[in-house]
């Protein structure tokens, strides 16, 4: 995202972003929900108010009504919002490029006048009632599949930070509507048994090794837990039933301030159920926000993309 030096999370280290700052939600309560069916864009980019919040969706010349298109929702972090969330993934692009419907929304505002996703007990309802995002996001989903054409069998979220953990909430609470995910510097459940995926989720957790905000070896949000990149990855195996120790593909080139070839990866396939996977791209010496190169969007994207979900 655009700006420098955002704040980040209630009684956490302050860092410097370089881009953006965000990060993570807590209990669930009732909040807003989309209501009565917004007009959305036919084409093009367009921002619409649903339930009380605001959506861009971006349609691309390619959609054709009478072809299922895949649906990407990406999901901002703590203190930013769905726009600026855009301008650091870039990921408008991509949506020409493969052909599927994208849409960033907003989070609520919290008392300091921080946008924010109410997504686990680490990140990031601070205070007051929390929203039910986790109805919110999903009640969205299906407010788009009723104005585009969307592939049930293909619907992906993303997020950074705080967006990530609400992405491994949507995963754990409407795992029947989602089909793969993208964490991005976020983490799941702290408490494991409160993710109960009904059906597997693909998930692809990229953190940096060294992020400053959302420690890779887990840590305290505030007061509140939550788990490591290393633990977060062993749940969703265990969700998934993976067998196996996984195999290392090759290294990428995501992160232009790093040497090349600075992401490992890791992917565990091999007993998945439901054809889902679980891959663990690390950022070795990367930052809370890192400076994405131009291989970043496509290669989330093609994670994504190449999950499907099988037919009922």
């Amino acid at each position: 995202m655009a700006r420098h030096g955002w704040r980040v999370v209630r009684a956490l280290t302050a860092t410097a972003a370089v881009l953006v700052t965000l990060a993570c939600g807590s209990a669930d309560s009732p909040g807003p929900s989309p209501s009565a069916p917004p007009s959305l864009p036919a084409s093009g980019t367009g921002t619409v108010e649903v339930g009380g919040r605001p959506v861009t969706v971006h349609v691309p010349r390619s959609y054709d009504p009478a072809r299922p298109a895949p649906l990407v929702l990406a999901l901002h972090g703590y203190t930013s919002h769905g726009a600026e969330l855009e301008s650091y993934l870039r990921l408008t692009p991509e949506s020409e490029r493969r052909g599927f419907v994208y849409a960033y929304p907003d989070g609520t505002t919290d008392d300091r006048g921080n946008r924010f996703w109410n997504a686990t007990d680490a990140c990031c309802a601070f205070s007051g009632t929390p929203p039910d995002d986790s109805r919110y996001l999903s009640e969205l989903i299906a407010t788009i599949q009723g104005s585009y054409r969307i592939d049930p069998a293909r619907v992906y979220l993303i997020g950074h930070s705080n967006g990530g953990f609400m992405a491994f909430r949507m995963a754990c609470d409407h795992a029947a509507q989602v089909t793969a995910i993208v964490s991005l510097n976020g983490a799941s459940w702290n408490d494991a048994a409160r993710c109960r995926p009904s059906e597997p989720v693909s998930v692809l957790a990229v953190h940096s090794s060294t992020d400053e905000t959302i420690a890779f070896t887990g840590g305290l949000n505030g007061n509140a837990a939550y788990p490591s990149a290393a633990t977060t990855v062993t749940q969703w195996l265990g969700y998934d039933r993976c067998a196996g120790a996984g195999r290392d593909a090759p290294a990428l080139d995501l992160v232009t301030d790093l040497p090349a070839a600075e992401t490992s990866v890791r992917a565990y396939e091999q007993g998945c159920a439901g054809g889902s996977t679980v891959q663990a791209w690390t950022i070795n010496g990367g930052a809370h926000v890192p400076t994405l190169g131009p291989a970043f969007a496509p290669a989330v994207t093609d994670f994504l993309l190449s999950r499907v979900k099988p037919a009922r």
